[in-house]
């Protein structure tokens, strides 16, 4: 029965993709540390824990709207598998969000109402829009350059983390059009519309390029307009846009399902890289 219970538990946190809610929670901090108002470190600390429960119920609902799919591209998750009940897996989800929202009560003001809209745009994009050409990716783009955001207003003024928050934008939106390669078999066994399959590999694979080629671009302009440091743009360089590169040729180079798994995985790193520059770019 222990054994069970055990696994039981596992496969819920397994659901919620922990890696993911860690990096939006690591994106709020950074959010927050990047407009230097540290002393408000109670109010990031719930905004981070929120942005965390939060983005725990997208995944989960996201999951459950899937299983479908999920049963052609990822036949090991947890609801494939029926190891948790489509019923459960949406209740579990309410409770997320649920969570994540009564915790944004105690950040700011104007963060409820943002909490609110990142919970709206999840639910619209799980339910409505992951299918749609490119609305699905833009969505979830703006709802992770909204976790910068979120950080930034816990301090009381945000105006500094509207740069990651641009940046991030960019990155998530190439990564969930290469996302959506790795992804064609399943996605078009449901009649999906995403842009691979609307308009071709070779034409996302070009999208992408030119994505994450006016992201390289950008990322030079906080150290030439003065608002960070040369330690920022090093890492930036060598190590965020060095990798961008690599991801950039495989992907050109190798279309294959098990390629582009791999440099998704990569670039999740890479995000970790981008934040610690962002954060180095301030010090």
């Amino acid at each position: 029965m222990n054994g069970l219970v055990i696994k039981k538990i596992m496969a819920y946190g397994n659901l919620t993709r922990p890696a993911n809610n860690w990096i939006t929670a690591l994106s709020v901090f950074v959010g927050a540390m990047v407009c230097g108002k540290i002393e408000f470190w109670d109010k990031i600390l719930f905004a981070c824990v929120s942005a965390f429960f939060i983005s725990a119920g997208g995944n989960v609902l996201n999951d459950f709207f899937d299983v479908e799919i999920d049963r052609i591209n990822k036949p090991s998750r947890p609801l494939p598998r029926g190891i948790i009940s489509l019923k459960s897996a949406l209740v579990f989800s309410a409770i997320l969000f649920f969570i994540g929202l009564a915790l944004s009560f105690r950040i700011n003001p104007p963060s409820p109402i943002l909490a609110s809209f990142a919970c709206g745009l999840l639910i619209v994009y799980s339910y409505i829009l992951k299918r749609a050409l490119l609305w699905g990716n833009l969505v979830v783009s703006a709802v992770a350059a909204l976790a910068f955001i979120y950080g930034g207003i816990a301090t009381e003024d945000f105006r500094f983390s509207l740069i990651p928050a641009a940046f991030a934008l960019l990155f998530h939106l190439g990564r969930e059009i290469l996302k959506d390669m790795e992804d064609i078999k399943g996605d078009s066994s449901v009649g999906a519309s995403t842009l691979p399959i609307k308009l071709g590999v070779e034409f996302s694979v070009n999208i992408c390029t030119l994505v994450f080629l006016f992201l390289m671009g950008l990322t030079t302009f906080p150290y030439f307009f003065h608002l960070f440091s040369l330690r920022y743009l090093l890492v930036a360089v060598f190590g965020v846009d060095i990798i961008l590169i690599h991801v950039v040729w495989s992907m050109r180079h190798d279309h294959s399902s098990a390629n582009l798994h791999r440099l998704s995985n990569i670039l999740k790193i890479d995000m970790l890289i981008g934040l610690l520059a962002i954060l180095l770019g301030r010090l």
